[in-house]
Formats: structure tokens, C-alpha cells, sequence
């Protein structure tokens, strides 16, 4: 019970004794009344002399028996209601608490020991003393701390408090070393109620647990630190590892050879996943993980993330498909780093589960407000699907499908977890739908906002009316088919070379404005079609799709493309491309999308393709810093081919003179460095005469959340993860070349320096 509730009960018995003290007068009253009547009655009979004495004996006897029973309940109730007041004052005595009843005057009225204790030894605190002077006691008399504030402001200030009607709380620290809050509530008739309530234990209670929280948060931070340079330890030479086996893998090998350099990478990528998860993991249970929207292109993104996974599709003949809605912009406000993830995730297991067919990512849209777009994100597999009574639990921490179908396929169950949890942190849904034997479908929906005006659409140059597209794959050939049509192109649909050579020789290639084909085609390929197309005198243009540009290197077909993009075809760069054909004077930027330049004429001396370039186009200058002796040989065998000149260094005071001298077009930046670290680094470079300008690539082992923010902080402009992905590492290098270089994509051997 507490003392609100002890001291309601309390009065409430004393009101009842007063009731019944109040009954008891007016019933005293009444019989006080009614003996003054008979008294009366009696007076007028006497006179009348029509009394005896035996009837005056029997009237004085009923009076005097009415005035014993009024007596009697009257000393009762009187009795009762002092045994309440005395109960009433007992309770408030035996509380810890401090209780005070002031009057209108604001005089005591009524104080129990606790309220009185502070004042011990002050004879002039009785009933009746104000509450100005009761306050002007505790500070003179150094009963209590006021603190900073000086005694007589700290005096104004504990008077002004009664002054409003609603009284505020306020928490005095006493002398002698409790702490008390103090609660003053106006009652009827312009009493202030005061109740001190000693919360000394609760301060404790709460200086031990900010302590605890405290040390705490130390312990998370030592964790958090902990974890992140064991990342950076492990990874750094897992970079190694896995950066040189995806080398290895690329030259010529034996068939036990190339087996044994793809089982090092592949477990080399495991191990990074499984600590990807278990980082990811950590912080997201530490409720650590804070997202940091930013605009950010989302069909780039899920771009990127296929091309990463391209490799592990190819080997299994997976088609990797990307069905991006024409009415969608393609970039919005959320987190790119988290988004990617998910992606990855869901994206990677669908890989991983598939055998053969494909892998769809579809992307729909609609419009519920301004500016705004409820996104559907369905990746669609025809893998081993997952039985009904496996779908409840597939997103929780450590699930696996644990049958025989899948006991095969290795992973520490968070990746899922992780993903539902990231989507129902940006605010959205995750669903799936699956049927074993058939396939999987994994879905979510979020609401971003849109960044940007909507991408440019509708009908191209009239001097591009007619394509004729190759694509053995009907699911990839009808989405091609959709994008081409809603450029107001007509599009011709064949499933074979031979198919789209006997169609353009039968019309003499007359109507006929591009043909666009697949790579890999069964029989002829995409490239023994250019070949078959211009040895039959046919002038049209040939624009290939490929799952693997590098593979295309050094063939001398290449002359007759004009140009190859990388499958899946972002939207953006197929129009480029067809707005160049359609109108080449109108588009003089520079060719950045494209992953192989035509005509590009193998260079004798390396047996690799040289660039086609304008007359005197240089070529690009990179910079990259990496201390590591390992990671610099992965990042140039990385780059070997590309027609750059690549220089190194080795820490962060010899990046800062090599920019100096050769003024790099982009710098790759290690951030762990011994003495100057890549942070400081990029700082002192930003300070240089055209340092402000230059792209800087952050090269990081740490893959902790919040890491990326920090980098980007210090001014960098973009991060790549080690281990180093070919494919992203070309990406970013055609991303950042500036206008008038030679692109870098099938050039010869890099000037390599430093």
C-alpha cells in the first residue's frame, strides 16, 4: 500500500467518525428537544392540576433516560472520531515520508517527525511558523545545498514555487546526505499539502546503474573495437588469398588446377561472408545499427550486386535477369550500404540454391504521394524451393533448411535474419513465396522518397526505327523486347544467329537500323554473327549483351561491334548507346557505360586490345596507396591490360608528394596505413591546388557499420571492401574517368611507377 493509499484510508475512517459524532449531536438535539416539550406538557398540567405524583415520577423518568442515551452516543461517537484523528496522526507519524498541511497563509497547520526532523534543534520551527521562514532556515542554517546558486536567489526561488497553481516538483540535497523531492499540491480552501518523499536509495539505485551503464558501453566499445580489428586483421590477408586465386583462376589452368584455385576462392568468400554476418549480427542485437539514408541510384545497385555474382551464376549457366520497371526513376533517399546487403543476401542465396534456369530481379512501383514510391523488390528463382512448413521459421537467427535437398549448401543461417531485420528498420516488409522442386520467390516493399527528375524516356531519332534482337533466353529476350518497345523502337525478336542472318539477308539488311545480340548463343555467337553480318557486306551496327566483357578481349571480331555492354543492361546505358546511334552529333559525352569500346585492334606485343582513342587522348593516371606488399600486387595484376598509368605508394605521406607530381585523375586510398593513415592523408590532399576535384576510392579491411560513414566523412568519395572485386574495381575506374582519356576497359599494359 502506498502512503497516498494509507493516508486516503485513514481519513476516511476519521470522515466516518465524524459522520457519526455529527448524528449522534443532531439525534442529542432531537431528544434534548423533546424533553423540553415534555417538560413543557408537564408544567401545563400541573397548573391544570391534572397531575398525580405517581405520573411526574414515570415523565422525570423517561426524560432522564432520554438525556443518559443522547449522552451516552454522543460520548461514543466522540470517542470514535477521536480514535481516528489519533490513528490518522499515528499513520502520518509512522511514514518515512515528510508530510505538511499550510494553511491559506501559508502557515504550518500540521507537520509530522520526518518533515520536522530537518529542523531538529531550532526552537522557533513549530505550528504556526511560515513557509518563507522554514526556507530561509534551511539556508542559513546550511540544512540543505543549494548548490551554485547563490542562498537568498536559491530562498526566492523555493517561495516563488507557490505563487502558480500547478506547483512543480523540485529535489533538495540535505546536508546531512539525503535527498528528498518535494510535492506541493493546493487543496480546498487554499491549504498547500506538502509531501517530502526521501529518495536517497532510488539516487543510488541510479548512480549504480549509470555506473553499470557505463562500464557497459566500455565493455560494447571494447567488443566493437575488438571486432572491428579483427576484421582488419583478417581480412587483410584474406585480400590476398582471395584477390590472388580470382587471378589465378583467370590464366590458363589445368582442369585439377582451375579446381583447386576456384575451392580457394570460394572458401575464401565463405569465411568473409561468415563474418560479414556475425559483425552484422552483433550490432544489430547491441540495437547499434543506425542507417544513413543518402540519395542513391537503385538500379545501379542491384547492377552491381549481379555483376559480383555473375561469376558463381556463369559456372552453373544461371541466367541473371533484371526486369526494371520503365515507369520508375532510378534514384531515392535510403541507405546504399544497408540496401545493398539486402540485395546481396537475397540475391546471393537464390544463386546459391539454383542449379540451372535463372535468377529474376523485378522491380515494380507505384505512386501513393508526391514525390514518393511504395517500391516491390521480387527476386525470383528456379531452385530447390523450400517446403510449407519451412517458411515460418526461414527468417529466423540460425535457420537453415535442414533437409536432404539442401544439407549441401553451407552458410551460418543470419543472412535472412539479418535482411528482415534491416527491412523492418528502413520500414518495410519482407515476404516469400516457394514451392519445392520449383522455385522461390523472396520479396519486400519499401517507401523511399525519389531524388531527382524522372529518367529521360519516349521515342528516339527517327533515324533508329527497327532493331533485331538475339537472345536465346525468353524471359531476357522479353524484357529487352519491353525496354526497346518503349523507346518507340519496333523490335524483331530471334532466338539464334542463324535465325537473325537469314532474316537481315532476306531483306537485304534494308529496314534494319541495329542489331542487338546476346555474346553466348548456341551455335553461332554473337561475335560469329558481326563477323558472318559484315562479311556479307551488311553495314548495320551490332551492339553486343555479355555476362563476361573481359572474355571478349583480344578478338579480332570486335572491329565489327560497336559496342559491348554488360548483361544485365542497365536502362540507362542502352538508351546512351541507341540515342548515340540515333543521333551521334547530338551525344558528346564521354563512353563510360561501355565495358568494351568497337574496333579496338589487338596490340602486338601484349596480344591484348588497345583502345581505339581519339587523336591525342592521353591516358588516365591512377594513384594508388596500399601498404600492403600482397594488395599492391592484387590491385595491379587487377588492372593489368587497362591502359592506364597506375603509381603506388606506400604510405600516406608518400601519396600526399606523388599527387604533387603526377596529378592522378583518380586515387585509390588505403585507410590502415602506418604513420599517415588514408584519412589524413585524403585531408592533406584536399588541401592541395586541385585536390578538392580528384575522385579519392577508399581501399578499407573494416566492414564494421558506421565505418563507411566515417571514411565518407573524411572526405573520400566512394569505399570498396577488401577483398577487392574485379568487376567493381573496372567499374569505378570507367566511373571516374575524366572526359578526353582513353578508356581504360581493353587497353595495354599499365605504365606502372613508384
Amino acid at each position: 500500500m502506498t502512503l497516498f493509499d494509507k493516508l486516503t484510508q485513514e481519513r476516511r475512517l476519521r470522515l466516518t467518525a465524524e459522520r457519526r459524532l455529527d448524528f449522534c449531536q443532531r439525534e442529542r438535539d432531537a431528544a434534548l428537544a423533546q424533553i423540553d416539550a415534555l417538560r413543557s406538557e408537564m408544567a401545563q398540567l400541573r397548573r391544570q392540576g391534572r397531575t398525580s405524583a405517581l405520573d411526574e415520577a414515570l415523565h422525570a423518568a423517561a426524560l432522564e433516560s432520554i438525556q443518559l442515551r443522547a449522552r451516552a452516543e454522543t460520548e461514543t461517537a466522540q470517542r470514535s472520531a477521536t480514535q481516528a484523528e489519533r490513528r490518522l496522526w499515528d499513520s502520518i507519524n509512522t511514514i518515512r515520508d515528510g508530510f505538511a498541511v499550510f494553511n491559506a497563509r501559508q502557515e504550518l497547520v500540521i507537520a509530522n517527525q520526518a518533515y520536522l526532523g530537518v529542523f531538529s534543534g531550532i526552537p522557533e520551527v513549530q505550528i504556526g511558523i511560515t513557509y518563507r521562514r522554514l526556507v530561509e532556515i534551511l539556508a542559513h542554517e546550511e540544512r540543505v545545498l543549494p548548490g551554485d546558486e547563490p542562498r537568498e536567489a536559491w530562498i526566492d526561488s523555493m517561495v516563488a514555487r507557490w505563487d502558480v497553481d500547478r506547483i512543480e516538483p523540485v529535489t533538495l540535497f540535505f546536508a546531512r546526505g539525503d535527498i528528498a523531492r518535494i510535492h506541493d499540491r493546493r487543496a480546498r480552501g487554499g491549504d498547500i499539502v506538502s509531501l517530502v518523499r526521501d529518495i536517497t536509495d532510488q539516487q543510488r539505485h541510479a548512480a549504480e546503474l549509470e555506473e553499470a551503464r557505463e562500464r557497459a558501453e566500455a565493455a560494447n566499445r571494447a567488443k566493437s573495437a575488438f571486432l572491428a580489428n579483427m576484421s582488419h586483421e583478417i581480412r587483410t590477408p584474406m585480400n590476398g588469398v582471395v584477390g590472388m586465386a580470382e587471378l589465378l583462376c583467370d590464366t590458363p589452368l589445368s582442369s585439377e588446377q582451375k579446381l583447386y584455385a576456384d575451392t580457394i576462392r570460394s572458401s575464401g568468400e565463405a569465411l568473409l561472408n561468415i563474418i560479414n554476418d556475425v559483425l552484422d549480427y552483433s550490432k544489430i542485437e547491441a540495437d547499434k545499427l543506425v542507417l544513413h539514408p543518402e540519395p542513391f541510384d537503385l538500379e545501379r545497385c542491384i547492377h552491381e550486386v549481379l555483376i559480383l555474382l555473375q561469376a558463381g551464376a556463369r559456372n552453373r549457366d544461371i541466367a541473371l535477369l533484371l526486369d526494371y520497371d520503365l515507369s520508375l526513376p532510378r534514384r531515392y533517399r535510403a541507405d546504399p550500404g544497408r540496401m545493398r546487403q539486402v540485395l546481396t543476401n537475397l540475391i546471393g542465396n537464390a544463386v546459391k540454391f539454383t542449379e540451372a534456369g535463372h535468377v529474376l530481379i523485378r522491380v515494380t512501383g507505384v505512386e501513393p504521394s508526391a514525390g514518393r514510391r511504395t517500391l516491390t523488390v521480387m527476386v525470383e528463382d528456379t531452385g530447390i524451393g523450400i517446403a510449407p512448413e519451412h517458411t515460418t521459421r526461414i527468417f529466423s537467427e540460425f535457420a537453415q533448411v535442414d533437409d536432404q535437398s539442401s544439407r549441401k549448401f553451407e552458410g551460418t543461417g543470419l543472412g535472412l535474419a539479418i535482411t528482415r531485420r534491416l527491412i523492418a528498420l528502413m520500414g518495410g516488409e519482407i515476404w516469400l513465396e516457394s514451392e519445392p522442386g520449383k522455385g522461390s520467390s523472396f520479396a519486400f516493399s519499401l517507401t523511399l522518397p525519389c531524388v531527382g527528375d524522372a529518367d529521360a524516356s519516349g521515342p528516339l531519332a527517327p533515324s533508329l526505327r527497327h532493331v533485331v534482337l538475339v537472345d536465346p533466353h525468353p524471359l531476357g529476350r522479353a524484357i529487352l523486347e519491353r525496354q526497346l518497345q518503349g523507346q518507340g523502337l519496333e523490335v524483331t525478336p530471334c532466338d539464334t544467329a542463324q535465325q537473325a542472318l537469314a532474316l537481315l539477308q532476306a531483306v537485304r539488311g534494308r529496314g534494319v537500323d541495329l542489331v542487338l545480340a546476346d555474346a553466348e548463343l548456341a551455335g553461332q555467337s554473337g561475335l560469329d554473327l558481326a563477323r558472318a553480318l559484315h562479311g556479307s557486306g551488311h553495314d548495320v551496327p551490332v551492339i553486343l549483351l555479355s555476362a563476361n566483357p573481359a572474355a571478349l578481349r583480344g578478338e579480332p571480331a570486335l572491329r565489327q561491334v560497336r559496342a559491348v555492354l554488360q548483361k544485365p543492361v542497365l536502362r540507362h546505358d542502352l538508351r546512351q548507346q541507341l540515342a548515340r546511334l540515333s543521333d551521334p552529333a547530338a551525344t558528346d559525352a564521354p563512353d563510360t557505360d561501355i565495358i568494351a569500346a568497337p574496333d579496338m585492334p589487338t596490340a602486338p606485343e601484349t596480344g591484348r586490345p588497345a583502345p581505339k582513342c581519339q587523336t591525342g587522348a592521353r591516358c588516365m593516371r591512377i594513384l594508388a596507396a596500399e601498404d600492403n606488399k600482397t594488395n599492391r600486387l592484387v590491385f595491379s595484376r587487377m588492372v593489368d591490360g587497362l591502359a592506364i598509368e597506375l603509381t603506388f605508394a606506400e604510405d600516406g605521406e608518400q601519396a600526399v608528394a606523388a599527387f604533387r607530381d603526377t596529378k592522378p585523375d583518380l586515387i585509390f586510398m588505403d585507410i590502415s596505413m602506418p604513420g599517415m593513415d588514408g584519412r589524413s592523408a585524403t585531408r592533406a590532399i584536399r588541401q592541395m591546388p586541385g585536390g578538392a576535384q580528384v575522385p579519392i576510392v577508399a581501399l578499407t579491411a573494416h566492414a564494421m557499420a558506421g565505418d563507411e560513414d566515417e571514411i565518407l566523412a573524411a572526405g573520400l568519395d566512394h569505399v570498396l571492401t577488401k577483398p577487392l572485386k574485379k568487376p567493381l574495381l573496372l567499374d569505378v575506374i570507367d566511373r571516374y574517368r575524366p572526359e578526353g582519356t582513353r578508356a581504360p576497359q581493353g587497353g595495354a599494359d599499365p605504365v606502372t611507377q613508384g
